[in-house]
């Protein structure tokens, strides 16, 4: 049985760190709607973006969907044949407190990635994981996960071109946390730049071919069938996707950030809850205990009053 002083010493423990969750409650929250209100500035962006790429003839983008839960889902059998390795961009969180989000973007990288993979760990987390699993960042690109920005995801994406088009990487594949309410966030795995195919590199396996002049370019709506392109399609694709996909890696660093922040508030809030109920069980019991002494100590008086 605790003493009162004892437990006197827990209420105040438990009081300081109330104040702190609820603090790092309001801030989670304040940044989740500063990442909310970024990521719906971005959007009619991109879908212009991705209008106009449907309009060249790709429906989809620039990448591919690669969800799923195991290696095959996102690993073609070309890939298998291929002796160059894939790059995996991880987005994780730098701190910590935040329940599940940084475990479960991680068990998800660990399950889609490959011997010999190259994976780029943006966030701490990410990289303390991969480290220890014997897949260090080539580089340290934490500032990307804590401040996402579209300079530095632009870098990124160029570089990783770069690496496709000189034949150092067959494919790239983004892991990151997507969100999808306060309450529920959810590790997506999407193709970056698609893998290439035998004879093709870089740019060129997501570029489509300019149609003939009888046949209509493949995915372009009827209505899009007499637009005028200039310079034209082939040119136009090579400089709109590599913008598509720095758009794509920006878009993912906003998401993480949104998610991140969101699980962040789910779990202050939690733990300020617990706190609360806690400090109420530690204020009853201190409350009993010192109504017991006060008890005793008249009970004594009273006997001594009574032998007298």
């Amino acid at each position: 049985m605790p003493t009162l002083k004892e437990t006197k010493g827990r209420i105040g423990s438990v009081r300081s760190t109330l104040k702190i969750t609820s603090a790092m409650k309001l801030v989670a929250s304040a940044k989740l709607r500063k990442a909310q209100l970024a990521i719906e500035a971005m959007r009619p962006y991109e879908r212009e973006m991705q209008g106009i790429l449907a309009a060249l003839g790709i429906p989809g983008g620039a990448g591919n969907d690669a969800s799923g839960t195991g290696n095959d889902a996102v690993m073609p059998d070309t890939d298998r044949a291929s002796s160059r390795p894939r790059a995996i961009v991880a987005v994780s969180s730098n701190s910590a407190l935040c329940g599940s989000f940084n475990a479960s973007v991680i068990a998800k990288v660990r399950s889609v990635r490959l011997p010999g993979d190259i994976v780029y760990s943006l966030g701490r987390k990410m990289a303390d994981a991969m480290r220890r699993d014997g897949f260090p960042s080539p580089e340290d690109y934490s500032a990307m996960s804590e401040r996402p920005a579209y300079g530095p995801a632009s870098e990124m994406v160029e570089h990783l071109i770069q690496e496709q088009e000189k034949g150092r990487i067959c494919g790239v594949l983004l892991v990151y946390n997507h969100f999808i309410s306060t309450a529920h966030q959810e590790p997506v795995v999407e193709w970056l730049l698609s893998p290439e195919t035998p004879g093709q590199a870089g740019n060129d396996a997501v570029v489509v071919p300019d149609a003939g002049p009888d046949m209509p370019a493949p995915g372009r709506a009827s209505q899009e069938e007499d637009t005028i392109f200039e310079p034209g399609r082939k040119e136009l694709l090579k400089v709109l996707v590599p913008k598509t996909v720095k758009l794509k890696l920006y878009a993912a660093l906003l998401d993480s950030a949104a998610s991140e922040h969101s699980a962040r508030t789910v779990a202050m809030q939690t733990a300020t809850d617990n706190a609360e109920n806690l400090l109420d069980e530690l204020t009853l019991q201190y409350n009993k205990g010192r109504q017991q002494k006060i008890t005793a100590e008249i009970l004594d008086l009273a006997g001594g009053q009574s032998e007298k």
